[in-house]
């Protein structure tokens, strides 16, 4: 392994190595895990896979999130906008509310596991506001048959077609109490995300469907509570690897506030990983925290932080990236978000952009777009100016902007 750094097992999820020196090595790992950099998925579809979930209530920058996980070149993004948006349509990518909860890309694939392990959390977290809108048991129960009726078949229903139906009921048709009982029915698995609309204007609108015709649903469990508790302890394992092998090296506590978990829980996770995938993972001790993260990154991490990597001459050409600032390289971190090297996600002052320009995986200044008359307007504020690297590296991410569009793009 080199000098400097001490190895005591590199699976050990107990404690494993002590890590020191520059944390450069930690920001390549994590961009390369979150395939910001080479390997690129082989496609959105396991973009997607990869992350488990991704934040998207900035539907047309969260579409882009996965895109450039594709591809550094302008070829491989080529008309992933509109890949993203016939995912979206035929079922493969589910929006929903899950995790903390906020709008979420989830695969149909996982979103069935994902949104049993947890609801208790997302309902316990709405307790309150159930309360103030009137969302008891009787309500909740009655809106869910309601709507599991209006979206059956593939009756896919706009937000306003649903407002009609609750409200023929007597139901809240609008405000808190509306919205409270759609995300009942959502974390309920009830609804989900459908094909979407464009309107007059040419934007897209959401639909809802029927949970069980678009999530992939494993044959009908078993019923009782060791059955409960086995599929419950295998969601909490597949959560941990699938995080921390994404977004490692991070910590527990980051996991637990991406995930809506308890910290205990994600520790139970964590060794549920360690028994149906022993080796999967490896862990360090850096700062006095303990991190965890794919069990192949371990050892280059501990080449690089003491100085025993291969050199490679010459001064690396710097590398920007555009990207959203619910990213999950933003999202995926609370407790270590200080590697980014800048507050991220902030409020913006009035007609400033809010998303992240990253110059190699550390924060550099904010982009926003715009569009008119059939071309993309790139708003970007560097921190500090750019060199010529860093002019030319801008201008080939302005590049796959455009690509990823199908449209012409120009930065402001």
């Amino acid at each position: 392994m080199g000098g400097g750094a001490e190895l005591n097992g590199s699976t050990d999820m107990g404690g494993g190595a002590d890590i020191n020196g520059g944390a450069g090595w930690l920001v390549g790992s994590r961009l390369r895990r979150q395939q910001l950099r080479a390997p690129a998925a082989a496609g959105i579809g396991d973009a997607l896979k990869n992350l488990l979930a991704v934040q998207s209530q900035e539907f047309a920058y969260a579409r882009w999130s996965l895109a450039q996980r594709c591809a550094r070149d302008t070829k491989g993004v080529a008309g992933l906008a509109a890949g993203v948006e016939d995912a979206v349509a035929d079922g493969t990518i589910l929006r929903t509310h899950v995790l903390r909860p906020t709008w979420h890309f989830v695969h149909r694939d996982d979103l069935d596991w994902l949104m049993e392990l947890s609801a208790p959390r997302l309902h316990q977290g709405n307790k309150g506001m159930y309360r103030q809108t009137g969302v008891d048991a009787t309500a909740a129960a009655r809106s869910a048959d309601l709507l599991a009726a209006a979206v059956a078949g593939g009756a896919h229903k706009t937000r306003e077609e649903l407002a009609v139906v609750l409200g023929n009921a007597g139901f809240p048709a609008k405000g808190l109490g509306f919205i409270y009982l759609l995300m009942h029915a959502e974390i309920n698995r009830v609804l989900v995300s459908g094909a979407p609309v464009r309107t007059a204007g040419g934007a897209l609108k959401q639909t809802y469907a029927s949970f069980p015709e678009r999530a992939r649903q494993a044959p009908s469990p078993e019923n009782g509570a060791s059955a409960a508790a086995e599929r419950r302890e295998n969601s909490l394992a597949q959560l941990a690897l699938r995080y921390f092998r994404s977004r490692g090296p991070a910590t527990v506590k980051d996991c637990a506030a991406w995930s809506g978990l308890t910290v205990g829980e994600v520790r139970a996770g964590l060794q549920l990983a360690a028994e149906i995938s022993p080796g999967a993972l490896a862990s360090f001790s850096r700062d006095g925290l303990e991190f965890h993260l794919a069990a192949e990154e371990l050892d280059a991490a501990a080449s690089a932080a003491s100085g025993s990597g291969p050199v490679v001459p010459g001064t690396p050409a710097p590398k920007i990236d555009l990207v959203q600032c619910y990213d999950e390289y933003v999202m995926g971190y609370s407790q270590t978000r200080n590697h980014l090297g800048g507050t991220a996600p902030y409020f913006a002052p009035a007609g400033a952009p809010m998303h992240v320009v990253l110059l190699d995986g550390r924060l550099a200044g904010w982009w926003r777009h715009g569009f008119s008359g059939g071309e993309c307007g790139l708003e970007v504020k560097m921190d500090r100016p750019l060199d010529t690297g860093g002019r030319s590296a801008l201008e080939a991410e302005a590049a796959r902007y455009e690509a990823f569009l199908g449209m012409p793009v120009k930065v402001g």
